[in-house]
């Protein structure tokens, strides 16, 4: 299947938007970095609109958008309306921040919970029998995990550059169990599509009236770790598991200004592999049988 860029590009803004925002809200419970929350507050959210502007370009007629709305099975219907949730979330939060420097604990929750629904919505989105690499819940598990270690490397950073206190315990803590579960998730779903391809139907002639001077695909052709997708795969779990690493060192020796921005770039790198792999893994079973 041919690279959907403008898809790529949002689901993986929008895992690193409410990385980014859910590492606030477990900040705010602990009442640590304060002088950060703005900063990351306003990143949180031009990575939403990003993302947002990105899905834009998929659309030949963008107007069109509007006549899924009305279906509330539609995936898109549902994105809309988790991410009208967070948005409303950092608007509350943006105000207790102008009035009073710091997110309440049942905001900072809000925060983390609705940041994870959008993740998971996003990814739902895309789960699909008759794809069968797309059709299981580690999809939307690995978005969540690239949001897990995108975030807390990402508000460490800005903490850092704003000169605030960050405890290094949980500063630690956060970056590792992100990193580790990015990392496990990765290498979880990268499995999970090698296997898929053992739903594949493939026999000896076939005649499809749509296509009928194409040729039969190769459902080999569509695994991880073959064709084109070898390079976007070992990408994704290299970054995965150097974004883990550099956690571990971060952990031991701070420095999370340039440490922290090294595991966010790691992780948003890791995350647009994975969904490059996605895509070229994305055969449909239709074409098999």
């Amino acid at each position: 299947m041919e690279l959907q860029w403008p898809l790529i590009l949002f689901t993986t803004f929008v895992a690193a938007s409410c990385g980014l925002f859910a590492a606030q809200g477990v900040y705010a419970l602990k009442g640590e970095a304060k002088e950060a929350q703005m900063p990351a507050l306003w990143t949180s959210f031009v990575l939403l609109v990003v993302g947002g502007i990105a899905v834009f370009f998929h659309l030949q007629h963008w107007e069109r958008i509007f006549n899924g709305f009305g279906h509330i099975t539609s995936g898109i219907t549902q994105e809309l309306i988790a991410i009208v949730v967070l948005v409303v979330v950092m608007i509350v939060c943006f105000a207790q921040l102008r009035r009073e420097s710091e997110m309440t604990k049942g905001v900072a929750w809000c925060a983390i919970v609705f940041s994870a629904v959008l993740v998971i919505v996003a990814g739902h989105s895309y789960m699909m029998p008759s794809r069968p690499t797309w059709d299981s819940f580690f999809g939307p598990l690995s978005l969540l995990g690239a949001a897990a270690a995108f975030g807390p490397g990402l508000f460490a950073a800005i903490a850092s550059a704003k000169g605030a206190e960050l405890g290094d315990a949980l500063t630690g803590k956060v970056a590792l169990v992100g990193t580790a579960a990015n990392a496990v998730l990765t290498c979880c779903y990268v499995a999970v599509m090698a296997v898929a391809g053992g739903s594949f139907t493939q026999v000896g002639y076939s005649f499809d009236p749509t296509h009928p001077n194409k040729a039969l695909q190769d459902a080999a052709a569509y695994g991880p770790f073959a064709g084109g997708a070898a390079w976007s795969t070992t990408i994704a779990i290299v970054a995965a598991l150097a974004a883990l690493a550099v956690a571990i060192v971060a952990r031991k020796k701070g420095n999370w200004k340039v440490m922290g921005a090294a595991i966010a770039v790691l992780a948003f790198a890791g995350a647009i592999a994975l969904r490059v792999t996605f895509y070229l893994t994305g055969g449909s079973v239709f074409m098999y049988y």
